[in-house]
Formats: C-alpha cells, structure tokens, sequence
C-alpha cells in the first residue's frame, strides 16, 4: 500500500492480539496517517477526527463506490474501527500517543452510509 510495509514481528503481533482486522486495514491506516500530515502540509500530531476525515478521502480518492465494501472487507466499519486500529498500531508500538488520546475522538466522526453512499459527489447530484 504506496510503499508502506509493517516488519513480519509486529504483523505478527497485530495479527495475534486483534484478529478482527485484516493485516491491509493497518497499512491503510498509515497511509491514511501519511495522506492527512502531507495534506496539512507540515508533521505535526493528528487528531482522530483529522485522521478519519484523511482515511475517508483517501478511501474516496482510491476506491470512489467501492470505498465502503473495500474497507468492511478489512473490517473496518465505522470511525471507531479506525480508532481500534491507530489503538492496536500504539499498542505494537508502531504509533505513539498523546496522554489527552483517545478512541472517544474516533467514534461518531460520521457515517461510513452517509459519506461512502448518500453523499458521494455524483450521487448526490442525482438527488437535486
């Protein structure tokens, strides 16, 4: 996924210790990381909001309509997910957290029908 590659060991470990996740949703999640700091323009810390948002343009950007059944097939349904995964990433030790993260800032961030269906660009040009 754009160059981006995990060590076997921690791989293994993700694969061990949080079986729900496909081993490609973690490394679309550092994409998504990478996608986020290069749109902003300069590394700084990320928010989960700001990191969902990114993850859902990249998404857009790669798979347009088939964003959704892409990610569900990773078992990644909702921003939470995302979250679970940044969590799982932290806890391998491939991402650090701030004291003030947490998998609250992922919850709720929208919709994954809302903006992989009812809002895609061209669908919702149907609708006016």
């Amino acid at each position: 996924m754009s160059g981006i590659s995990l060590e076997d060991s921690v791989m293994d470990r993700l694969r061990r210790r949080y079986p729900c996740y496909h081993e490609t949703a973690y490394l679309f999640i550092l994409s998504g990381l990478q996608f986020t700091i290069d749109r902003l323009g300069q590394p700084r810390h990320i928010t989960g909001a700001e990191l969902a948002e990114g993850c859902r343009d990249l998404a857009l950007e790669r798979w347009g309509l088939m964003a959704r059944p892409v990610l569900e097939f990773w078992g990644i349904h909702s921003t939470r997910d995302l979250g679970e995964i940044v969590f799982a990433l932290v806890d391998c030790s491939v991402l650090v957290r701030r004291e003030d993260d947490s998998l609250v800032d992922f919850e709720g961030v929208y919709s994954f029908e809302d903006v992989f269906e009812r809002e895609y660009p061209w669908l919702a040009a149907l609708d006016t």
